[in-house]
């Protein structure tokens, strides 16, 4: 599979392909106002100033709204109530799916951008996804040859859209770690899985998820 649809939500239940699906719902009203995000960039974290704690409050509300977004979406799915799916997160690893109490093979990964929320999951293994916004990033150069790696950082060079093609490859990235449980670090390889680009009902937005190997 190369890319995936992903749907807004509330809507039809879901139609997994290959275990996989997506929903983006709008966060619009639990987020900050436009403009605070952070750049992608690590080093533009210097630049933003530390957020209110309205802005936090913000942030918890969408969190907690896409959440429970994908319990739904799940509960569609599997055709059981949304109340008997749980959504657990420990420190260090990926969000896990709870049935009912009992522990499950599905993933499910989240990311926030733009006033939107994205859950995706995998009814087979685990997952990582990614959104953001598409924008011109003034260091590209830099951020993709320490954080994206040579070849990408290579390819960038003679891209026609190069804010999309970086938004892209960060977004990769981004999926990659999270599927593995892994923080931002300088270019490593060796990330197992397979990538698969994300069709998002915002043009302004695009995304990846990463997808491990199946276990059931």
């Amino acid at each position: 599979m190369k890319s995936l649809a992903v749907q807004r939500w509330p809507g039809p239940t879901p139609a997994p392909q290959d275990g996989l699906f997506a929903i983006l719902i709008n966060t619009s009203a639990a987020s900050s106002p436009p403009g605070t995000a952070s750049a992608p960039a690590p080093n533009a974290a210097s630049t933003v100033p530390p957020p209110a704690s309205g802005a936090g409050q913000q942030r918890d509300a969408a969190r907690r709204q896409i959440r429970q977004a994908a319990r739904e979406a799940l509960g569609a799915v599997l055709r059981m109530p949304a109340a008997d799916i749980s959504i657990v997160s420990t420190p260090g690893t990926p969000p896990h799916v709870l049935l009912a109490g009992v522990g499950s093979h599905i993933g499910i990964s989240f990311s926030h951008e733009d006033g939107y929320g994205l859950a995706a999951i995998n009814l087979h293994g685990p997952i990582g996804a990614d959104i953001m916004r598409v924008q011109d990033i003034p260091d590209w150069q830099t951020v993709a040859s320490d954080y994206l790696g040579p070849a990408v950082a290579a390819a960038l060079q003679n891209t026609i859209n190069r804010p999309l093609a970086f938004t892209q490859a960060w977004t990769q990235r981004e999926a990659a770690l999270k599927c593995h449980a892994q923080q931002l670090s300088e270019w490593q390889a060796g990330l197992s899985g397979a990538s698969i680009s994300l069709i998002l009902p915002d043009p302004h937005l695009a995304g990846q998820i990463h997808i491990g190997d199946k276990t059931a």
